[in-house]
């Protein structure tokens, strides 16, 4: 993983406010968020993210258009992510779970296709609102 001072200025500024977040952000919410530090065009903010996206300091949780920070040093970066998504309150948790990703990385389906990457997103309550 590349280290934050080797990132760009740009993508400092936007790792900074995803990390800080309490749930994930969408691209023209960051936008909006770091105009005042000179990034103005959304492409700046595409280019940022995809570059974090790329070295693994940040996941796309594709179901919402939005960003998190990765909270697992040990992740597959863009390769294998999945996610448990409360269907109430939207909180987003990066799921760690070694044997997932050993039989994910195993899995070939019916045609033979062996699977480069994924990104699952599993949905349901999570503890405070199931109370």
């Amino acid at each position: 993983m590349q280290k934050q001072e080797n990132l760009s200025k740009n993508q400092k500024i936007i790792l900074d406010l995803i990390e800080k977040s309490s749930g994930p952000l969408k691209a023209y919410s960051i936008l909006f968020n770091v105009k005042k530090q000179g990034i103005k065009a959304p492409l700046q903010v595409y280019r940022a993210l995809d570059k974090l996206i790329e070295i693994g300091k940040i996941h796309k949780i594709e179901s919402r258009n939005a960003f998190v920070a990765c909270k697992n040093s040990n992740c597959q970066v863009s390769k294998a992510t999945a996610f448990s998504i409360c269907e109430n309150c939207e909180d987003v948790t990066e799921v760690s779970n070694l044997k997932l990703s050993k039989y994910l990385s195993n899995f070939a389906d019916k045609s033979g296709m062996k699977y480069n990457k994924y990104n699952l997103e599993f949905f349901g309550l999570c503890k405070n609102c199931k109370k």
